[in-house]
């Protein structure tokens, strides 16, 4: 039930005046931090009174409160730097250290610490209009990858290191592009303007103290105005085709040049092979000959007799069919020698097939046949 409400016993206000009379107002102020002050001097061993006198803390307590806020202050010095961070400490403003990951403490209010992510990769990317060497206009994306190198040269030694870093990164790529022909920097040459530009904007962030670390520079697109965009177009495929079609002869030649060094190689092992066999074999048929040389003046007869065997042999094995003029006879023989073996071979039951036993058989059977004929021409002769 509220204070003021009709039927409320308790007529007094929430101030600690009365209803109906009384002070009305709050209470005093100074009379209520007067209560408070004695309060606090009864706790720390003071003598708490009222009016206009105060409580006084004795040295035990001043001791304790103090050890307390130099515990406090203590605490206060505990951070922690993460692995990817270095931390950069000034004292009074004045750069003391530079530390390491893990728990650290710096007197607070006395060193400030600020952290720098030094493995965080950052990038820049940008976009721009410039002139060529040869007065060509080019339209370049490039984007640049970064790290912090130096805490201390990033946190301190210029105000803004990104900011610095695009307006060099802008003198670098029109440095660059400016020193070069318009159809390198759409081609072929995209890899080493980037190279450049990395080379060239490191040299400028040493200079300026950045502490900036240039990873990776890549021009992400090059390419001519919209307005002549077509014709550069052609340009750049009338360029491909022409190396198109100088791979494909320089693929061609590697094709046919092993072939025809092959092919002269084999002509020449072919040439050298002959050579040897041809020799070989006319020294093989020398000395042969020489040996049927001793052989035939020991025996004329009978080596006159096997060579002329061996000739007729030689002779035979190549023909099916022989004619034979007998001297001092008036009748040719016709000897058909297929059919004579193929008849041998019915009987014996072999192929058709003449071996060199066969073959010296049907001689003999030949020279006796000539013999006989010759024989009995003579007989009619003496008759």
């Amino acid at each position: 039930m509220a204070w003021n409400e009709p039927g409320n016993q308790n007529d007094k206000d929430p101030w600690g005046g009365k209803k109906d009379g009384g002070n009305q107002g709050p209470p005093d102020l100074d009379e209520a931090l007067r209560k408070l002050q004695g309060q606090l001097g009864k706790i720390f061993g003071g003598k708490g009174g009222s009016g206009s006198g105060s409580g006084k803390i004795s040295g035990g307590a001043f001791a304790l409160i103090l050890v307390g806020a130099v515990v406090v202050w203590a605490l206060m010095g505990f951070y922690t730097i993460d692995q990817q961070e270095r931390g950069v400490v000034l004292r009074l403003g004045k750069f003391l250290e530079t530390v390491q990951p893990g728990l650290q403490w710096n007197p607070p209010l006395v060193d400030r610490v600020e952290k720098v992510n030094v493995t965080k990769v950052r990038s820049h990317s940008s976009r721009g209009t410039m002139l060529t060497e040869d007065e060509n206009i080019v339209e370049i994306n490039l984007s640049v990858q970064y790290v912090v190198s130096d805490p201390r040269k990033f946190y301190l030694n210029v105000r803004d290191p990104e900011l610095s870093l695009v307006h060099a990164n802008e003198s670098a790529l029109r440095h660059v592009v400016g020193s070069g022909e318009m159809h390198q920097v759409l081609t072929e040459g995209r890899e080493l303007i980037a190279q450049d530009v990395q080379i060239r904007l490191q040299g400028y962030l040493d200079r300026y103290g950045t502490g900036l670390q240039i990873s990776k520079v890549n021009i992400e697109n090059a390419q001519a105005p919209k307005e002549v965009q077509a014709a550069f177009d052609d340009v750049i495929k009338a360029r491909e085709d022409e190396q198109r079609v100088k791979n494909e002869a320089e693929a061609y030649a590697n094709g046919i040049i092993p072939v025809a060094r092959g092919y002269a190689q084999r002509v020449r092992e072919e040439a050298s092979a002959y050579r040897e066999q041809v020799v070989a074999r006319a020294e093989g048929e020398a000395n042969r000959f020489l040996k049927l040389l001793t052989e035939y003046q020991k025996a004329p007869s009978v080596t006159r007799e096997r060579i002329y065997i061996d000739a007729m042999q030689s002779v035979l094995s190549n023909s099916t069919k022989i004619l034979v003029d007998v001297k001092g006879g008036n009748n040719m023989m016709y000897l058909p020698l297929d059919k004579l073996v193929g008849a041998n071979a019915g009987s014996t039951g072999s192929g058709a097939t003449v071996n060199s036993r066969q073959l010296e058989e049907l001689t003999n059977q030949v020279v006796d046949r000539m013999r006989d004929r010759q024989a009995g021409g003579r007989l009619r002769e003496g008759r």
